[in-house]
């Protein structure tokens, strides 16, 4: 038996009696129970504070301890949830399999969490043993293997005779976001199919249901060519009290009714989406928040009381009278929990001293921002493009945004921050294509929807798009020649159709390389420095009509 099928039965079995039975005790008549439910999600790796003391494990536990206690001391009832995505974005946690992460989470004493796409970036083995450390849930009731859930559909809290139901949701875009050789044998379902069959089930049990999700927050449910997210859950099924979300990596603080407030300042009051009667949060990305959404139960009866994302330690750029430019926090400080620094300093340690290897320099910043990346060509794509054309003497290179994950800075460039901008160790793909194979496949990929990770960055080709077509293509500077022959250099991930993009492994021409992007993009940078970054801007190489 293959090994990914005797890991999926194992966990089969192990997740058979996913669900509480009914709690014996139900909520007394009349009386008034105050809950909080604290989330966070799309941790990514970040156990450790920033360069500049931003976010980190030790400070999210100061405060969730406080809230905590502070809740206890007034007689209420607290869960800490989180929406998923522990893994893959800091290459201290990346290459410990995130397991300070996941041992982060146990002191910080999470209740259950979603199920992400990013929880499949890793072999099933690690994934494996990441639920084994976990001591508390990994919730998914959409994720099947050999026709049975993989994992808990939800688990049944029982607080002081309130019940509450979390259901774990993740994306069924999962399937083509995840390498596919780590999702063999599973089947990732509709949520919001799955939901219809589990709310009543959970809701016939429970006083309360909240879902634990990885779907994303769409404002007004434009989802794109994403799958549906939360809004859409929400107005298909009725039932869910409260959706604690991830995967768009947005605070979901709403400017009006299906208004997102995309200039959302932290430390200012925030709105919560409010579908169907359901409540939506979400927590921005990395931990730099604990949301916290208080509220009262009385005789049936789920009322939010008031809703807060608290920033840890964020900052802000702040400039003098005197033109002298430091940074501030956006609110007080919050000191580190020494019991979390000494649990995470050993892996801390480790990390820096595989990392902080320096392998060249740029003359300014080039831009790997998740928000720009995923909408308009940056310099930092076509530099991972040329790295990538340069190692396979590829024509040209063709970069999913998805796979641009953080920026590179002005000055000194580390190992670290090249792993941090390609943290999934994707192998070099080539093709060569006839030129109307070539045309046939950017007829298809730009038609990616900009704001999703398939969002395309280019190098060695120029473009002109117009409603959705391409109208003038060139290569080298001539228009390409429907017979004429081309390299083509992609990753690994988007040739065997991650992201949406045309699967390529059946090519005839098809060759992995074993090139791996972080090595690749490592060589051409330190070849290459100092970086003038103005030879990488996109200008008008690619213009959309």
């Amino acid at each position: 038996m293959p090994l990914h099928t005797r890991l999926f039965a194992t966990w089969v079995i192990l997740t058979l009696a996913g669900c509480s039975s009914l709690p014996p005790q139900g909520p007394e008549k009349d009386k008034t129970y105050a809950i909080t439910v604290l989330h966070t999600n799309d941790h990514h790796g970040r156990f450790w504070h920033n360069r500049d003391g931003e976010y980190g494990m030790a400070a999210r536990k100061t405060v969730v301890d406080a809230i905590r206690s502070e809740v206890a001391a007034a007689g209420g009832y607290s869960l800490l949830l989180d929406g998923g995505d522990v893994n893959t974005g800091v290459p201290e946690s990346d290459l410990q399999d995130a397991v300070p992460d996941f041992k982060g989470m146990n002191l910080l004493g999470y209740d259950a969490m979603a199920v992400g796409n990013h929880e499949f970036d890793k072999s099933p083995t690690v994934l494996a043993m990441q639920r084994q450390l976990a001591q508390f849930p990994l919730l998914s009731a959409n994720i099947y293997a050999g026709g049975r859930r993989l994992f808990e559909p939800y688990r049944i809290f029982n607080l002081g005779g309130v019940r509450v139901a979390v259901i774990g949701m993740t994306t069924d875009d999962t399937r083509k976001m995840a390498n596919p050789e780590n999702i063999r044998g599973l089947e990732f379902r509709s949520p919001l199919q799955e939901a219809a069959q589990v709310v009543p089930e959970a809701r016939a049990q429970a006083d309360i249901v909240i879902a634990a999700t990885h779907m994303g927050h769409y404002e007004n449910g434009n989802h794109g060519t994403q799958a549906p997210g939360d809004v859409e859950m929400a107005r298909a099924v009725a039932g869910i009290d409260l959706v604690v979300g991830g995967h768009t990596q947005n605070p979901a603080c709403m400017r009006a009714e299906n208004v997102l407030d995309r200039a959302y300042v932290p430390g200012t009051p925030c709105q919560p989406d409010r579908q169907n009667g359901t409540w939506i949060v979400q927590a921005h990305e990395w931990g730099k928040y604990v949301g916290r959404a208080d509220f009262q139960y009385r005789n049936g009866t789920f009322t939010l009381v008031r809703y807060a994302l608290i920033p840890i330690n964020l900052k802000h750029a702040v400039t003098s009278a005197d033109g002298q430019t430091q940074l501030e926090r956006y609110a007080p400080a919050i000191a580190e929990n020494r019991e979390m620094l000494q649990l995470l300093q050993p892996y801390q340690d480790f990390g820096q001293q595989k990392l902080l290897v320096d392998v060249g320099r740029s003359d300014t910043r080039l831009e790997g921002t998740r928000a720009l990346v995923r909408r308009q060509p940056t310099d930092l794509g076509v530099l991972i493009g040329e790295a990538m054309r340069d190692k396979t003497r590829a024509d040209f290179a063709v970069v999913n945004a998805g796979g641009i994950r953080d920026s590179l800075p002005a000055g000194t460039i580390s190992y670290k921050d090249i792993l941090k901008v390609h943290p999934f160790g994707n192998t070099l793909v080539t093709l060569d294509l006839t030129g109307q194979e070539v045309l046939d496949y950017l007829a298809h990929v730009v038609q990616i929807s900009p704001g999703s990770g398939g969002f395309p960055h280019f190098a060695g080709i120029r473009l002109r798009i117009a409603a959705g077509a391409v109208r003038e293509a060139t290569i080298q500077g001539a228009p390409i020649d429907p017979a004429k022959t081309y390299r083509m250099a992609i990753h690994q991930f988007m040739a065997v159709g991650g992201d949406g993009y045309p699967a390529m492994t059946g090519h005839p021409s098809y060759v992995n390389t074993g090139f791996v992007d972080a090595d690749v993009l490592r060589g051409y940078i330190a070849a290459h420095s100092p970086l003038q970054a103005a030879r990488f801007a996109p200008g008008d190489s690619v213009v959309r009509n």
